[in-house]
């Protein structure tokens, strides 16, 4: 037999399942959206990095082919720069920027590390020989060729972070919406649970509520037959069915011993009708005084016969009134 399960059991159950199932869709969807607030400005510092990458080149061209020797845009680039990397790489707590997220993009930014350290050097190499009072117009040239061509290096590797946290981020959007999606596919599979639950809870009641009507209905209750539930029926519905057949079994006992006593009454009945004939019998035969003590033991036989079936039907009727108490006190016991 299948186990019942109270009605608030299943109330609880399902309400509690569409709390957290809500209260999850919203602290994800909250979480994910700071998250993606946060991947915004990452993806800002990575694509300014490119940015700088291409100021740091072009003033190194304009000061070289130019009579400025003025490095503070320069210098503010390549310090804008380094701030930059170090940001991406072990994150800013004043910002909420987190370390390198995945370890794909943790090996791409040591790669840009060091890509950056000879970028860095060279640059260090252009600002020497450039203020320098020596003739390095040789070492000069190569530098800004290896700078030219590392520029480009630089920049392919920049771009390709830039797209690397793009695409983290948008993963990240991506499963939200999945989440959600699936959510919401939960949440109508709950509801429809729901519906079902509430539909088997209205039926387990209707047939309940018929059967109380039928009882009502019913002129005739020296038979009352018991309540069957389904085995899914729910446990206060079982609770109350299981008062009801203890009440209709007590009812059906009561009944049986009134059937039992009314029978001992009419045998009584029968038996001093027996009595009363068997005395005129006698008063009629008494006309020979010899046969007085023989019909006088005869009747007292009869009158001790007759008086133990009354105590029988007392006795009976006795026990019918205390099952008649009985039920009585368990009525008022299930009222209260």
């Amino acid at each position: 037999m299948k186990k019942a399960t109270s009605i608030s059991t299943k109330i609880k159950v399902l309400g509690a399942l569409l709390i957290v199932l809500m209260l999850s869709v919203i602290a994800t969807t909250i979480y994910l959206n700071q998250q993606n607030e946060k991947d915004a400005l990452i993806i800002n510092i990575a694509g300014k990095q490119r940015m700088l990458t291409q100021k740091m080149s072009k003033n190194v061209f304009y000061i070289h082919y130019s009579s400025n020797k003025d490095f503070y845009e320069l210098n503010s680039a390549i310090d804008e720069f380094i701030k930059g990397l170090n940001t991406l790489r072990h994150g800013d707590s004043d910002k909420n920027i987190s370390p390198v997220p995945t370890y794909k993009i943790s090996l791409q930014q040591i790669e840009i590390n060091k890509l950056w350290e000879h970028f860095y050097e060279n640059i260090q190499n252009f600002k020497l020989y450039t203020t320098s009072d020596l003739n390095r117009k040789v070492e000069l040239e190569e530098i800004i060729t290896s700078i030219y061509m590392d520029n480009t290096i630089l920049l392919d590797n920049v771009d390709k972070l830039v797209t690397m946290y793009t695409d983290y981020s948008e993963d990240k959007t991506n499963f939200i919406k999945t989440f959600q999606y699936t959510a919401g596919i939960i949440l109508i599979i709950l509801f429809l649970y729901s519906l079902l639950q509430l539909r088997s809870i209205e039926s387990h009641v209707d047939a309940f509520m018929q059967y109380s009507r039928m009882l009502i209905n019913n002129e005739d209750i020296s038979n009352l037959k018991p309540l069957q539930l389904e085995d899914a029926s729910e446990t206060e519905i079982v609770e109350v069915s299981d008062t009801i057949n203890c009440f209709i079994q007590k009812v059906n006992t009561a009944m049986d011993y009134s059937n039992g006593a009314l029978l001992q009454s009419e045998k009584a009945a029968s038996k001093l009708e027996e009595l009363t004939d068997e005395f005129d019998s006698i008063i009629d035969e008494l006309k020979d005084k010899s046969l007085v003590h023989k019909h006088l033991n005869n009747s007292e036989d009869i009158v001790i016969e007759s008086t133990e079936e009354l105590m029988n039907s007392t006795k009976k009727l006795s026990n019918l009134k205390r099952e008649l108490e009985k039920l009585t006190k368990s009525c008022q016991e299930a009222r209260i």
